[in-house]
C-alpha cells in the first residue's frame, strides 16, 4: 500500500536551541547508534498523526522507507527527516504541535538513556531511586507547575470507542476545563483526545490561556495512541510502569471512561496501589463515568473487581453514568481534599511523593508466552499482589494487540496462555469477551484475533 510522504528538515524549539557540544554528539550518536531504532520508531509514530493504527508492526512496515537522523549545523541541529507521512504537514510546513512533539521524543530518549539508564545515582531495583526516576524524567521535560493549586486530572479510556462515548469524553472534559481543571491522558485519540478537547472550549471561554494538555506514553504503545496535537507537554516514559507510576504521582484526580484491556491494567495498577495500607487513608478521587449505554460496562468491571479484588477494592470509586457537570464536581470537591491533605502533611503539590507504590508495581514486566503462563492467578495471595498480577496479565494482552514485538511474539509462538483459579478465569473470560463483543479490543477498522488463551 503506497503512502504519501515528505521530505523535510526541522530546526527544534524550547531547550533544545541552545546546546553544548557534548550534547550535539549524544544526539549525533542517537541517530546513528544503538538508540536509533528507539528513537526511529517514536518518531514515526508521532509523526502518523491523523492515521490512527493500533498495531506497531504495521506502522512501521508501512513506513519502512522512513528516515530521521540529526544533522550539526553552526546554529545547532537540525532533523532530516525522510519519506514521513503527509499527514504531518499543512501546505509542506510540519504541522507546530507534532514538530514539538517530534523534539520531545529525541529529549526524553536522550535523557532516559544519560540520565537514569546509565547514571549511578539511580538503582533501578530500588523502590525509592525508580520513584526519583520518575521525577526527574517529568521535571527534565518542564511539565512541574510548583506554587499552582492541584488541578491536574488523568483522564483514562479506549483509544477504540464509539463515536457518542468520545463525545461524552469532551464534555466531561467541557465541565472539568470550566472549572479551571488541566487534563492528563495517555495522549492519543478516542477517550485521550476527547477530554482534552473539551477542556480546551472550556478553558477559552474562562480566558484560561494557560491550560495543561500533558500526554504521558512510553515507547511500546506510543504506535497505537500517537500523541494528539492538542497535547502541548508531551514525555515518553522508558516502560509502562515508570508511565503508570507518572500518572498518579503527577495527577490529583482520575476519571476512568469506557475502554478495553489497556484501560483494565491501568484500573488495577491504581486499585492494587490505593488499597496499601500505607494509602488508605490518602484521598484520591477515582471516578467511572461514560454515558448511559456504558451502564452495562462499568457494571462488568465493578462485578471483575468485586470477583476479584473485593469490596474493599470497589469503595476507592465512584461511578457516575451520563453526568458530566456531576463528575467534575465530583473531580473538583476531590481535588480540594487533596490539596488539603497535601498542605496538612508538607508533600508536594506538583508530585504525591506520599504515595506508597509497592516494587511489584514498579518492576518492568516483559511479556513473553513463558513469563504469562507463569503469572499468579489465584485467590491464595494478598489482594495487592494478586492485582500486580492482573495487570501483568491484560499488560500482556496489550502488546498481543498492539505492540510491535507482541504481535511478533505471537506470529512466532502462538497465543499467550494464562493460567489461574476458575474464581478468576471465569470472570476474565466474561470480561474479554464483553470487551470483543462490543469492538474495545482494537479500532473498529479492524478484525481481532485474540493473542490469548485462558486456562483453568
Amino acid at each position: 500500500m503506497s503512502q504519501s510522504v515528505l521530505d523535510a528538515c526541522i530546526s527544534p524549539n524550547g531547550h533544545l536551541d541552545v546546546l553544548s557540544r557534548l550534547e550535539i554528539s549524544k544526539l549525533l550518536d542517537t541517530s546513528r547508534g544503538d538508540l536509533y531504532p528507539l528513537f526511529r520508531s517514536c518518531s514515526l509514530a508521532v509523526l502518523n498523526y491523523g492515521e490512527y493504527l493500533d498495531d506497531g508492526k504495521e506502522l512501521l512496515e508501512r513506513f519502512s522507507s522512513f528516515d530521521i537522523s540529526v544533522i550539526q549545523e553552526e546554529r545547532g541541529i537540525k532533523l532530516d527527516l525522510i519519506n514521513a507521512p503527509e499527514n504531518a504537514f499543512v501546505d509542506g510546513e510540519m504541522i507546530r504541535g507534532i514538530r514539538e512533539h517530534l523534539f520531545a521524543v529525541l529529549r526524553d530518549i536522550i535523557y532516559v538513556d544519560d540520565e537514569i539508564n546509565t547514571n549511578p545515582k539511580f538503582d533501578l531495583n530500588n523502590s525509592g531511586d525508580i520513584t526519583n526516576a520518575v521525577f526527574h524524567i517529568l521535571r527534565n521535560a518542564n511539565i512541574m507547575r510548583p506554587r499552582t493549586n492541584p488541578r491536574l486530572v488523568v483522564c483514562w479510556g479506549g483509544h477504540s470507542i464509539p463515536e457518542h462515548e468520545y463525545d461524552y469524553t469532551k464534555e466531561v472534559g467541557y465541565q472539568l476545563g470550566l472549572r479551571g481543571m488541566d487534563i492528563c491522558t495517555g495522549c492519543g485519540p478516542g477517550a485521550m483526545k476527547g477530554p482534552m478537547k473539551g477542556a480546551a472550549v472550556g478553558h477559552a471561554k474562562q480566558r484560561n490561556y494557560s491550560g495543561q494538555y500533558l500526554g504521558i506514553s512510553e515507547p511500546g504503545i506510543i504506535a497505537a495512541e500517537s500523541p494528539n496535537p492538542i497535547v502541548n507537554a508531551l514525555v515518553i516514559m522508558p516502560d509502562i510502569e515508570k508511565r503508570l507510576e507518572a500518572f498518579v504521582r503527577a495527577g490529583h484526580a482520575v476519571v476512568v471512561f469506557p475502554g478495553g484491556v489497556g484501560t483494565a491494567e491501568e484500573i488495577l495498577y491504581l486499585l492494587g496501589i490505593l488499597m496499601a495500607p500505607q494509602n488508605m487513608h490518602m484521598p484520591f478521587p477515582v471516578v467511572f463515568s461514560g454515558p448511559e449505554s456504558a451502564a452495562s460496562y462499568f457494571e462488568q468491571i465493578d462485578a471483575f473487581i468485586g470477583a476479584t479484588l473485593g469490596p474493599e477494592a470497589q469503595q476507592r470509586y465512584t461511578i457516575i453514568i451520563d453526568e458530566p457537570e456531576k463528575v467534575a464536581l465530583t473531580v473538583k470537591e476531590g481535588i480540594e481534599r487533596v490539596r488539603q491533605f497535601r498542605k496538612l502533611n508538607d508533600d508536594a503539590y506538583y508530585y504525591n511523593w506520599l504515595l506508597h507504590i509497592d516494587h511489584n508495581f514498579q518492576h518492568p514486566f516483559v511479556p513473553t508466552h513463558e513469563s504469562m503462563s507463569q503469572l499468579n492467578l489465584s485467590m491464595d495471595q494478598e489482594k495487592y499482589q494478586l492485582a500486580v498480577n492482573l495487570r501483568r496479565a491484560f499488560s500482556g494482552i496489550v502488546a498481543g494487540n498492539v505492540k510491535d514485538a507482541g504481535i511478533r511474539a505471537i506470529e512466532e509462538k502462538g497465543l499467550f496462555e494464562l493460567r489461574g483459579d476458575c474464581e478468576i478465569m471465569d470472570p476474565l473470560d466474561q470480561l474479554l469477551a464483553g470487551f470483543i463483543d462490543a469492538g474495545r479490543m482494537k479500532l473498529a477498522t479492524t478484525s481481532y484475533s485474540p493473542c490469548y488463551r485462558l486456562q483453568s
